[in-house]
């Protein structure tokens, strides 16, 4: 939305925090035109590359999505609690690790997982396209 040249893209103050996940560097989607946004906008956009061949999670397996997430976990949940929305796209079978993560992040903070999702969803933030 903000790199385009239009009233809703001057507008835009927020921030896009985008949590990319592939096998190896040399596989990311479109690195050169992130890092080019980055740059441009720092204060509207984050990026993050979960690597699961290439890094390691706190455990010492590989870096999946969740485990890059649950790295900000604090600050993400912070965001939804302040409006924020999430995406989700890509593989159905990814899932299942995040609702995971997610629902020991929840309820490490007392939430019910199950009510806290049906809240992001009544509030229309929660967003999920996989295939």
């Amino acid at each position: 939305l903000f790199v385009e040249e239009t009233p809703a893209g001057a507008a835009y103050k927020g921030q896009a925090w985008l949590f990319l996940g592939v096998a190896n560097s040399d596989a990311l989607l479109y690195d050169d035109e992130w890092q080019e946004v980055l740059k441009k906008y720092p204060d509207n956009f984050r990026l993050d590359y979960a690597l699961s061949r290439e890094q390691e999670n706190k455990k010492g397996g590989k870096m999946y999505i969740q485990d890059k997430v649950e790295e900000y976990a604090d600050e993400v949940f912070t965001k939804l609690d302040n409006g924020a929305h999430i995406y989700f796209c890509g593989l159905k079978g990814m899932m299942p690790g995040i609702q995971d993560m997610l629902k020991g992040v929840a309820e490490s903070k007392g939430l019910d997982f199950d009510e806290w999702v049906k809240g992001l969803k009544k509030k229309k933030q929660w967003h999920v396209e996989v295939y």
